[in-house]
């Protein structure tokens, strides 16, 4: 059996085979660590690395230890206050005696928890896991692209998860074959020659020495062609290869009237920052559309749309209708695979959410793939909602979701995008 010893270094950000294995054991303690970080940070770091904590109790490893052999016998005292099933409450804690939240011991020692940093790709990697566009509907070849990893035969670097032994090893003897045949050719030909030698009767003893000199010699030299050589290494290479799947476009509608106050608006661009990180994460041209409405909509830039302060009354109806427009223009449906995200607080026109509901059902629903609507507020439910909630009931790919809090934006997330939503939608 050959042993394979990696001694290279690890070139600088690439992630060791020991890191990747961690990730991977401990993957639902660092993503539940990544999902709480998310209502954590702000806006603007919202894409960068991440420091995970795990508890040591979480990363404890079994141990075997020797127990105690033969036959024991052992008398426990009896209690009057017990019986044969019952269930001890565990002691309560003193005020007094050091009671707390830490992994505290009475010996003066103890062991904080286990931290470690993650890197952007790593953390980005963990935040969109198993999430998709639903109901993708290969329509076009041309625009979006996903990428699949194939096997693309060897290569002579790599980590050592990817070794294939057999063909180093195959290399390993076509090498020694190669660097040792014409020494083994003029070995066998020397030992014929002793043979013949040590046959004869005539007395050849000086020959004799030479040849055994020699065929020492050349054994000494055969032995020195080491068994396996780093160019004798071949690692699995994988490539991964564009799919072309279909075009795609994003509408982000978002709400800035007045109604929406500064916490709001945050959670808002925090759940289309969250959006626009999974689009371009996860696909390759998307095209993202990007309207501001208030009484009046408006089609902006990312820049606009994330860090104007305009403001004003509400009407939901006029970014509905810029959609509609913009989608008749530029975005014919049996050519582009069209998604909406709508964030509003609820507040609008009495008037204008029936409307809205209108253009929904008639125009845009029909339209498009997948439409999703979240609704931030910590009050009662208005008129847009319940308009919207029985649109639900007619249209399967209308979701809408309710966001209170900044700890709400992730799970909410989640559950919208979501692969099985696509598997849903492909049966």
């Amino acid at each position: 059996m050959a042993h394979f010893i990696d001694r290279r270094l690890n070139s600088k950000g690439k992630s060791t085979v020991n890191r990747q294995r961690f990730l991977r054991r401990y993957k639902q303690q660092i993503k539940k660590a990544v999902s709480d970080a998310v209502g954590k940070r702000s806006v603007t770091d919202i894409d960068s690395g991440e420091q995970v904590s795990i508890p040591t109790r979480d990363i404890s490893e079994p141990v075997f230890h020797t127990g105690r052999g033969g036959k024991r016998s052992v008398v426990h005292p009896g209690n009057d206050q017990f019986r044969k099933g019952d269930k001890i409450e565990r002691p309560p804690s003193g005020d007094g005696d050091g009671a707390g939240n830490g992994d505290a011991s009475d010996s003066g020692e103890g062991q904080d928890e286990f931290n470690f940093q993650i890197s952007k790709d790593e953390y980005l990697d963990l935040l969109f896991e198993d999430l998709a566009l639903p109901n993708l509907k290969k329509n076009q070849l041309d625009k979006l692209v996903e990428y699949k990893t194939y096997r693309s035969g060897y290569k002579m670097d790599g980590v050592p998860s990817n070794l294939d032994i057999v063909r180093s090893l195959k290399g390993s003897m076509a090498r020694r074959i190669a660097l040792t045949g014409d020494k083994r050719r003029q070995l066998r030909e020397l030992e014929e020659q002793l043979e013949a030698l040590k046959a004869d009767k005539h007395d050849n003893q000086l020959e004799i020495l030479r040849i055994e000199e020699a065929i020492a010699e050349l054994k000494a030299r055969i032995a020195k062609v080491p068994f396996i050589d780093t160019f004798d290494l071949r690692f699995r290479n994988f490539e991964k290869r564009p799919l072309p799947t279909s075009k795609a476009v994003m509408f982000c509608l978002m709400d800035v009237s007045g109604s929406m106050d500064q916490a709001t608006k945050d959670i808002a661009k925090r759940f289309y920052i969250l959006l626009y990180l999974f689009l371009t994460r996860s696909y390759k041209n998307v095209d993202v559309i990007y309207i501001r409405h208030h009484t009046q909509a408006k089609e902006v830039d990312e820049q606009e749309f994330f860090y104007s302060q305009e403001t004003g009354g509400t009407i939901v109806s006029s970014a509905l209708k810029l959609m509609r427009e913009i989608v008749l223009e530029r975005y014919p449906s049996n050519e582009w695979n069209i998604y909406a995200a709508q964030a509003s607080d609820g507040d609008n026109w009495a008037d204008d959410s029936p409307q809205c509901g209108h253009l929904l059902h008639k125009d845009l629903l029909p339209l498009v793939r997948y439409y999703a609507y979240i609704e931030i507020t910590q009050r009662q439910h208005q008129s847009l909602w319940r308009e919207y909630q029985r649109l639900t009931e007619i249209h399967p790919h209308f979701a809408i979701k309710h966001i209170r809090t900044v700890e709400d934006i992730y799970p909410v997330f989640r559950e919208l995008f979501a692969k099985q939503l696509t598997q849903q939608g492909a049966a």
